[in-house]
């Protein structure tokens, strides 16, 4: 019997339309992981603040990246999938889906259950955990799956931003692009944001998170789900393995929304900082992201880059996520098997 395969992926819209992008941020911002608000306060934020002024404003931003082919988000996950599949083999039927919108994560386990598949292993494409983004993937999926009569045994593969393979290949991608790092004055490492009650939530101590300078220094069992530790620790390993000194790396956040205070330093800003200091040719590198998107390719290359010049840089040069290259689909692969029991890999083998 073969073993599922499902890729997880956070979501996009069906097409640039408003109504088509209402209907996806309508999904996505009811979820309760993300915005973590009593059901009421949600409700308002949603129907009477955000609906009625940002899909308009949203869709104008989808129509900088869409391509003839749809969403950059959709392509790229569905080419990874179809890039890991011969990679792993026969014995293995690989599938993708979206937490928010199409396709959806149910059409991919109807389509385990039909085919008699009762073993998956499930890979959330977050590096990095998330309540509100490999915390809701699983909430979901585990949702689904127990609606089956036959409830299928779920392997999950953990945030691997601490893989040794991952590390390595997306050092290895990341220098592949960028060429010659000598070029660049200065490089920013920019992760998406959250809400500093969603880091505070992480710490059961209720004494560690956010409480200090020095908090996410160091990642110990205190604070192994904080977000905000986990991508200081991703910017420091990348760094490292591509050689750039400690005075040369900036880390920020972005993508933020509304007026509570989210995780610090914010991209924008060091955009403008980095351009005021001297800085006339700057890298970007997005390491929280693993395929291209509106975040990344409208967020910064568009957009962060005007900002950059108008503040006085000159170029900046941001590097692609790791999409479906061929390095990323081998970790994957290699991710996967390592959940296995060795009955199990050998079963699927054959």
């Amino acid at each position: 019997m073969a073993t599922g395969v499902l890729l997880i992926n956070l979501g996009t819209p069906d097409s640039t339309a408003v109504g088509d992008v209402r209907k996806y941020l309508r999904q996505f911002l009811s979820d309760p992981r993300v915005l973590d608000l009593p059901a009421l306060g949600r409700w308002a934020l949603l129907n009477l603040i955000i609906l009625p002024f940002r899909p308009k404003q949203s869709a104008h931003a989808y129509k900088q990246i869409w391509t003839e082919e749809g969403s950059p988000l959709l392509i790229h996950t569905r080419n990874l999938a179809a890039a890991v599949a011969p990679v792993l083999g026969d014995g293995f039927d690989v599938q993708f889906a979206m937490r928010y919108q199409n396709p959806p994560i149910r059409r991919a386990l109807d389509h385990f259950n039909s085919k008699g598949i009762t073993q998956i292993v499930v890979v959330p494409l977050y590096p990095q955990y998330a309540s509100s983004s490999t915390g809701s993937v699983l909430e979901e999926i585990y949702r689904i799956a127990s609606s089956y009569w036959n409830v299928p045994s779920l392997t999950v593969i953990e945030p691997f931003y601490h893989h040794p393979e991952f590390k390595s290949c997306q050092a290895e991608v990341t220098g592949e692009y960028l060429g010659d790092l000598g070029q660049y004055d200065h490089f920013l490492l920019s992760f998406h944001g959250l809400p500093e009650r969603h880091v505070i939530k992480c710490d059961t101590t209720g004494n560690h998170c956010l409480q200090n300078p020095d908090c996410c220094d160091t990642i110990t069992p205190v604070n192994s789900y904080c977000y905000r530790a986990q991508s200081f620790a991703s910017a420091a390993d990348l760094a490292a393995r591509l050689g750039i000194p400690d005075d040369k790396y900036s880390v920020g956040f972005q993508s933020r929304l509304g007026r509570t205070p989210w995780i610090k330093p914010y991209t924008d800003d060091v955009f403008v900082e980095l351009a005021q200091k001297g800085v006339r040719k700057l890298a970007v590198v997005v390491p929280s992201f693993t395929a291209d998107c509106l975040e990344t390719l409208e967020e910064i290359a568009i957009r962060g880059k005007e900002d950059f010049i108008a503040a006085g840089g000159e170029d900046l040069v941001m590097a692609p996520c790791l999409n479906a290259h061929p390095a990323f689909a081998r970790v994957i692969a290699d991710m996967v098997t390592e959940q296995l029991p060795e009955r199990a890999r050998k079963t699927a083998t054959v």
